[in-house]
């Protein structure tokens, strides 16, 4: 049965290393939580690993960059770990097998020099070898109705997409947004092929692990506030799950952040997902 926490303070002592989620976890895309700096002060000082395992679809350097605008910065972490950077690790060791040319749907900050590791943007699938999926256009939106021609012509051309982010949606403040995890489920359900990097796959969990020293997954805990990627991905990666319930499923199980829903509103959506996290966290604090 699911174990309700208001912090996580009382099960800290069971835990040496906590995979952190960014988006609805430490911060809304607004920003920080406010119980967030006191937390990872205090599981540092007690000589624990405080890891940042987010599904952002851009690389590392870029959402160090990027990580004071939401109040939180990259020292408070022993080391941070995206989808987007574990995508760049994978098309640079060709672990696809596929051509230098790429067709992206992103935003343009998602992108560092793809000439880096041998790969060259374009502008038309023709001229592709395979479709990278980032996220949203440049105005921060995905429009699946103007995407789906050109998923659709991707999949009769045979191209495989490479998903930067399993993510379906973001929160930003009280604002939802579709992410690349949208496009790749719809490149699906045409037909098409993808390759997927992030939460609930386990290459991250194995990267993050191994950052942390290869500890007792016993003794590792992953929070998070959707079942579907952090909860999932957990399980499968053999640690405990914190849940938070006030991000992605807010709305669902009527627990604004910082609250906890009933248990019965818990234990239907644990049955629509068919698994339960080890806990539900009002907030990420002590």
């Amino acid at each position: 049965m699911t174990q309700a926490l208001d912090g996580l303070g009382p099960v800290v002592d069971r835990y040496d290393v906590f995979l952190l989620d960014m988006w609805g976890c430490i911060h809304d895309g607004v920003r920080v939580f406010p119980g967030v700096a006191d937390l990872l002060t205090r599981i540092r000082a007690k000589g624990k690993k405080a890891i940042v395992l987010s599904n952002a679809p851009r690389r590392v350097p870029v959402l160090v960059k990027q990580m004071p605008g939401y109040g939180v910065s990259a020292d408070q972490f022993d080391a941070i770990v995206t989808s987007g950077e574990d995508t760049w690790r994978a098309l640079a060791a060709k672990k696809h097998g596929l051509g230098p040319r790429f067709y992206h749907i992103g935003q343009d900050a998602n992108l560092t020099d793809p000439a880096e590791i041998g790969l060259r943007e374009v502008t038309t699938l023709a001229d592709s070898d395979f479709i990278l999926a980032s996220g949203a256009a440049g105005d921060g939106t995905l429009e699946m109705d103007k995407l789906q021609p050109i998923l659709a012509d991707g999949v009769a051309r045979g191209l495989t997409m490479v998903c930067a982010n399993p993510d379906l949606e973001v929160l930003r403040g009280e604002e939802r947004y579709l992410c690349a995890g949208t496009a790749a489920a719809a490149y699906e359900a045409l037909g098409g092929t993808v390759h997927y990097h992030g939460k609930p796959h386990r290459g991250v969990y194995e990267w993050a692990l191994e950052l942390a020293g290869n500890p007792d997954r016993k003794r590792v805990i992953g929070v998070g506030d959707a079942m579907r990627t952090d909860v999932a991905g957990g399980r499968g990666a053999g640690i405990d799950q914190a849940f938070i319930p006030g991000g992605i499923h807010a709305v669902a199980l009527a627990a604004p952040m910082g609250t906890l829903p009933t248990a019965e509103k818990m234990a239907a959506l644990s049955a629509e997902f068919g698994f339960a996290p080890t806990y539900m966290l009002a907030e990420l604090r002590w």
